[in-house]
């Protein structure tokens, strides 16, 4: 197996192993406000058990540093599928026992194995040639085309298989996926661990750089609002007289949107440059706002969660893509940890108030809230483009 080979096989083991991730989450998507609005005594607590595994995911990211700055990649990844696995196996077990704080609890495993699984698709940067690189980060993130499929349908086939406890089985056949990912590792070559002492700047003056200001904020607003709007569409969507699996259908199109893309974004983003792409992203959801603030029929939902998506790829994606560019490769580690720590609290905090928002003001405040954020980061890309030459060749290399 030539080289080229054998890197593009290291990638397409990630793309599995991110499949199986998101899948779990996907499907979390669809059942968590559902499950928490029918065990809460408190309905504006519906989505609470979604933002703890948000802040479960944030609080992911310093100790996924340490793990894998200390003992490696693998070392890390196999962490995160087992705390996945007992995410999985307690929310079935609140379902059972119909207890809501057991079912919240069983959010913190679950979200740490999530929060670990997002460096993946660093992982991908790390095993990929750097004119592959764009690509790699694509690729590995399309492995949530699989999740889309295979999670709101997973929920459709299970939700009803143990009677009356709905969505018990699912559960127990989600606990099954990090348990197949930590397979799939043993056949993974991963890069080793950094020298201890392997030098670069303090975090301190990483993070202040142009690029990864500006990554970041990317990040943090494309997962951010993207958050927001989907963990209250299957209650809008309720509340509206849908079916699950009329909501399931909305949230598998949004995670197909979110993920198939990654195909090309890749190329997108090598032929039109990184920022036109994070560009076309903020209108993507600027466009969603727009339709989502017009109607609510099933083709309002669809077409707008579907842009939703759409817009995440393209600026997450990105964002991911420019953060490669504000570090030298031994300050990777601390850049990657400090930039998911900033994202996924944007997303717990998303995940708190979507819930809130959505009970007190309404789907069309939820839908506006998101865009003064969008419109900053137009702002801080224009900031960045200015101060783009000022960057070290050791950052610009990076």
């Amino acid at each position: 197996m030539t080289t080229e080979a054998a890197m593009k096989r290291q990638v397409w083991l990630l793309f599995f192993c991110q499949a199986l991730m998101h899948t779990t989450i996907v499907g979390q998507a669809v059942m968590g406000a559902l499950i928490g609005h029918s065990l809460a005594e408190n309905k504006a607590l519906a989505t609470l058990p979604i933002a703890i595994q948000m802040t479960a995911t944030m609080a992911a990211s310093i100790p996924a540093g340490i793990v894998f700055a200390r003992l490696g990649r693998r070392a890390g990844f196999t962490l995160g599928a087992l705390a996945a696995f007992c995410g999985s196996l307690t929310f079935a077990y609140g379902v059972w026992a119909g207890d809501f704080l057991i079912y919240t609890l069983g959010a913190i495993p679950a979200g740490l194995g999530f929060g670990i699984g997002q460096h993946y698709r660093f992982a991908a940067s790390e095993v990929a040639a750097p004119s592959y690189r764009a690509k790699a980060i694509g690729l590995v993130m399309t492995g949530g085309v699989l999740s889309a499929g295979l999670g709101p349908e997973l929920v459709k086939a299970t939700t009803q298989l143990f009677l009356p406890h709905l969505f018990l089985g699912t559960y127990l056949a989600m606990a099954l996926l990090p348990l197949a990912c930590l397979g799939l590792l043993g056949f993974t070559r991963l890069p080793p661990p950094p020298p201890r002492n392997a030098g670069g700047a303090p975090i301190g003056e990483i993070i202040t750089r142009p690029a990864f200001v500006t990554a970041a904020a990317a990040g943090m607003v494309a997962f951010g609002s993207m958050n927001l709007l989907m963990t209250s569409t299957p209650l809008e969507m309720m509340l509206c007289g849908f079916q699950v699996g009329a909501s399931a259908t909305v949230i598998q199109v949004h995670a197909l949107s979110m993920y198939a893309p990654g195909f090309v974004t890749g190329r997108l983003i090598s032929r039109f440059g990184v920022r036109r792409i994070i560009v076309a992203g903020v209108l993507l959801n600027v466009l969603c706002i727009a339709i989502g603030v017009t109607g609510r029929s099933y083709g309002h939902f669809l077409l707008a969660l579907g842009l939703l998506g759409l817009g995440w790829n393209f600026m997450f994606v990105g964002a991911t893509t420019l953060l490669g560019t504000a570090h030298a490769p031994e300050e990777r580690v601390r850049a990657q940890a400090a930039n998911d720590l900033l994202v996924f609290g944007t997303v717990a905090c998303t995940a708190f108030l979507s819930g809130a928002v959505h009970d007190q003001a309404g789907w069309n405040a939820l839908n506006l809230a998101i865009l003064p954020p969008l419109l900053g980061v137009l702002g801080l890309l224009l900031w960045q483009r200015l101060r783009a030459p000022r960057a070290t060749p050791a950052v610009a290399a990076g």
